[in-house]
């Protein structure tokens, strides 16, 4: 019954379905192309850190690449399957996941992590992390500082141990000027 309606409404309003073919510009790059152009946008990510920049573009890097922006959505479709967009924040969140299990920046606010690795708001970063990790920036944290505090604990009674032991070794050897008993 569904199957009719919808073919009876198709037909009411002179509507076909939408057939899915790959666009054009995608056959025209080839497998070395592909992976030359791959490298290069890699290198804007992970060399020169361009996700860090809220206005950085897929316009932009394409000029800066001398190529268009429907090779670089191609490339970036094809071997990350993801658009332009999702690649940068998946870069920025993992800098701000960094950032936020990392002992030294721990004092930085949200707002300071959001800005340093690239969102140009909180709420933009709240929302991409929470859509890539099911949690807050926040939570994350938080879940990590118990982590690390557990291990700064156990890390803390090895050395304490090693101390105690290297003590207990050192006094069983006799002292310059000390008497040996056999």
């Amino acid at each position: 019954m569904t199957i009719f309606l919808k073919l009876n409404s198709m037909a009411k309003y002179n509507l076909t379905e939408k057939k899915s073919k790959a666009p054009l510009y995608r056959s025209l790059l080839n497998a070395d192309m592909i992976e030359d152009l791959f490298e290069k946008i890699m290198a804007k990510f992970v060399v020169e850190k361009k996700y860090r920049d809220p206005e950085y573009s897929a316009k932009e890097m394409a000029e800066e690449l001398g190529t268009n922006t429907r090779y670089i959505s191609a490339v970036i479709n094809m071997r990350y399957q993801d658009n332009y967009s999702q690649m940068v924040n998946e870069f920025r969140i993992r800098e701000a996941m960094y950032l936020l299990k990392n002992f030294q920046s721990r004092k930085m606010t949200m707002e300071d992590i959001a800005l340093n690795v690239g969102f140009s708001n909180r709420q933009s970063f709240y929302s991409a992390f929470y859509k890539r990790t099911g949690m807050t920036p926040r939570e994350f944290r938080q879940q990590n500082e118990t982590e690390l505090l557990g291990k700064l604990d156990e890390r803390r009674k090895k050395v304490k141990e090693r101390r105690i032991r290297k003590k207990q070794e050192t006094s069983a050897y006799p002292k310059d000027g000390q008497e040996v008993q056999l």
